[in-house]
């Protein structure tokens, strides 16, 4: 996750680069339930509205917490499916507060009502994330629910009047990016805290309609959008957090605007983004999710380290047995092709593993979702083809290790 309202405030207000700070364990985005009352396209744990057999128990939550917090795991992030459709997810919450994490909810909002939203601000979440994708139709389209977009709009606006920090978060596809510029003035119209801007990932549903993902040019002007949305409210000095996930090239695509705008403060930048290290999968953010398998992170479901009702988180994670644990773990990764030969491979990090491996069968070869042209990375016109982006085709297993 790039932090850019962080960075390009030290663009406007130059300071000297702090030290590194390394985090007392990995974020944990937790999986609790994986009903959920929507089927949206790009969901990638492929959820829907019905009970899913051997999910964990309250108690069992309390235990791995007792564990995690030992573990020295910092932020709790309760995700779904929906995870307000977990009767216990208030008891989950207080706990967790109690116990001293950064605990965060990340719901569809569509479940947030005039009954319930006292409850949840009675938590006292640190943070509530809701998804809007597009603007009314756009997002309905995206989400499967006719008059969705209403109805998590609602949520938001109760949960920001009950005191809470909201934001929304927007997966962009070229289906849904036109209405990038009418979600940025929403947000800022409505006061609502942060925007999370995300690419898509190719998991689950998500993998199944890969071949919308937006295409580099498109991403590009969105990156431009944002880059100037971000700036605009640092510059009236109000108050609000732009990031972005899962494309690690944010940061050298940033590295290279400030080129062009802030040249005197380009190396301390480079410096600020090279310890932020770009993709942070398998080591700084993790997964559990909702039967209790362990993931390097919540896009990584067909690979699974262990179990946490047979084993320990804090077992688990350090566990560098799986291949794919031990290169995410290693600096730099042990990325071949373009990703290798990049300039900036310590910034980015080699991007998302999951979309080259989903290509590519191999979890090292190029991220095909990276934007930046050869002239930006420093390798010749043409030398490192990306993989084509390939529509999904089911699979259909024909010997054992057949994924």
């Amino acid at each position: 996750m790039l932090r850019l309202t962080h960075y390009l405030q030290s663009l406007l207000q130059p300071a000297p680069v702090a030290p590194p700070r390394q985090p007392s364990g990995p974020v944990l985005i937790w999986n609790l339930i994986r009903r959920c009352n929507l089927t949206c396209q790009h969901c990638y744990s492929i959820s829907a509205d019905k009970d899913f057999a051997g999910e964990l128990s309250t108690a069992e939550v309390f235990t791995v917490m007792d564990d995690l917090k030992a573990f020295g795991v910092p932020v709790l992030i309760l995700s779904g499916g929906e995870p307000l459709l977990r009767p216990d997810i208030y008891d989950i919450g207080r706990r967790a507060k109690e116990m001293g994490f950064y605990v965060g909810l990340s719901s569809n909002g569509t479940l947030i009502d005039a009954a319930n939203v006292g409850r949840i601000a009675e938590v006292g979440f640190d943070y509530v994330g809701v998804s809007l994708d597009g603007i009314g139709a756009t997002h309905d389209k995206f989400r499967r629910l006719d008059g969705g977009f209403a109805l998590a709009l609602n949520g938001i606006r109760l949960a920001r009047d009950a005191g809470m920090k909201v934001g929304v978060r927007y997966t962009m596809t070229e289906d849904n990016a036109h209405d990038l510029p009418a979600l940025l003035q929403l947000v800022s119209d409505e006061g609502i805290d942060k925007f999370y801007f995300s690419h898509l990932n190719y998991a689950g549903r998500g993998n199944k309609h890969r071949d919308s993902d937006a295409r580099h040019a498109r991403t590009r002007w969105a990156m431009e959008l944002l880059i100037e949305s971000c700036l605009a409210h640092l510059r009236a000095g109000t108050a609000k957090e732009f990031v972005t996930g899962n494309n690690d090239a944010d940061g050298v695509y940033l590295l290279q605007w400030a080129a062009r705008h802030y040249p005197e403060q380009l190396d301390a930048l480079r410096q600020r983004l090279t310890q932020w290290g770009g993709n942070a999968s398998g080591v700084n953010v993790a997964n559990i999710d909702n039967l209790g398998n362990v993931h390097p992170d919540t896009m990584w479901w067909k690979v699974t380290l262990g179990n946490v009702r047979e084993r320990p988180f804090s077992e688990i994670w350090p566990d560098v047995s799986h291949p794919l644990m031990a290169g995410l773990k290693q600096r730099p990764r042990p990325v071949h092709g373009r990703c290798a030969a990049c300039a900036h491979l310590a910034i980015c990090n080699g991007n998302t593993r999951v979309r080259a491996w989903e290509l590519s069968d191999d979890f090292w070869a190029s991220d095909p979702a990276c934007y930046l042209s050869d002239a930006e990375i420093g390798v010749a016109d043409g030398a490192y083809p990306l993989p084509q982006l390939t529509p999904w085709q089911r699979i259909v297993p024909q010997a054992e290790g057949s994924r």
